[in-house]
């Protein structure tokens, strides 16, 4: 059972998705619409958001396993394949110990999360796990169809690809802001995720495992954290920074867009990704 994401794919939020833009995106090229920032468990705007269009992919990045029931979640994944076969993808996460009181066993909560899903009928090969390190990188290779990471380098993707090894899903987000002026970018980026989700636990731990010093971490991130984790410039070089993920064994690249206008940065990604992988 496959489904096609595209190469790209758009992040946004509950409140910047609207049936028109998820219709603008298609049009744009975008393979897949990400909905991110724990999405409810009946999964109702992706479900309006498949209606508003015919091809894209839609997937959640991702449904928390704190506050969405995985029977509820499962009973909305069927009602949405016999819907809208073949385009929608189940993206699902532990969350973040700084959110949840609940937080404890992250690895054996979400592979228990994962087991209701399939006994519910869920195909594995409809489902990706947010994993960063490398025991939920295996659950993700071992129990699903792949992984949906978020703020990651393309070190992350290559590293992520060597133990999923060959036909599962490694999947990708990378924060997008088209602004040749590095300090103006730098600002943005500070102000906004990545820069103040350093201090989350799982994002920090991980980034420790790339080679990313407490000096990096400290406060909203040093510039080298912040260029590797923003793609910023113009917009051919926004694109190759992207496409880097690919490179490094990405099926496909999520783009987070940053700034006063996310739709147009989206947009403009679109272009110039489509532009350099044209002519390459």
């Amino acid at each position: 059972m496959t489904i096609d994401l595209g190469l790209l794919g758009a992040h946004l939020r509950e409140h910047e998705v609207t049936p028109g833009r998820a219709a603008e995106l298609e049009r744009a090229g975008y393979g897949t619409l990400w909905l991110d920032a724990s999405p409810p468990a009946d999964l109702g705007l992706a479900e309006r958001v498949l209606d508003a269009t015919t091809r894209p992919a839609v997937g959640t990045s991702v449904v928390n396993v704190w506050t969405a029931a995985a029977d509820t979640v499962a009973a909305s994944y069927h009602r949405i394949e016999a819907r809208h076969p073949g385009r929608f993808l189940l993206g699902v996460g532990i969350g973040h110990r700084e959110v949840h009181a609940e937080y404890a066993s992250p690895h054996d909560t979400l592979l228990s999360y994962v087991d209701q899903l399939t006994r519910a009928g869920v195909p594995a090969e409809r489902v990706v796990v947010a994993a960063l390190g490398p025991r939920m990188l295996r659950l993700a290779r071992d129990r699903t169809a792949g992984t949906v990471p978020c703020l990651v380098t393309p070190e992350h993707t290559r590293r992520a690809r060597a133990i999923l090894g060959a036909g599962k899903l490694v999947l990708p987000g990378h924060f997008a802001l088209v602004e040749p002026d590095a300090g103006r970018a730098r600002a943005v980026a500070r102000s906004a995720p990545p820069g103040t989700a350093l201090g989350v636990a799982n994002y920090a731990g991980n980034l420790r495992r790339l080679g990313f010093t407490e000096a990096d971490l400290a406060g909203t991130g040093s510039d080298r954290l912040i260029d590797a984790l923003v793609a910023h410039g113009d917009p051919e070089t926004v694109a190759a920074r992207l496409l880097a993920h690919r490179d490094a064994g990405a099926d496909h690249v999520g783009v987070y867009p940053l700034g006063d206008d996310p739709m147009a940065t989206l947009r403009v990604v679109a272009a110039a990704v489509h532009a350099v992988t044209t002519r390459t």
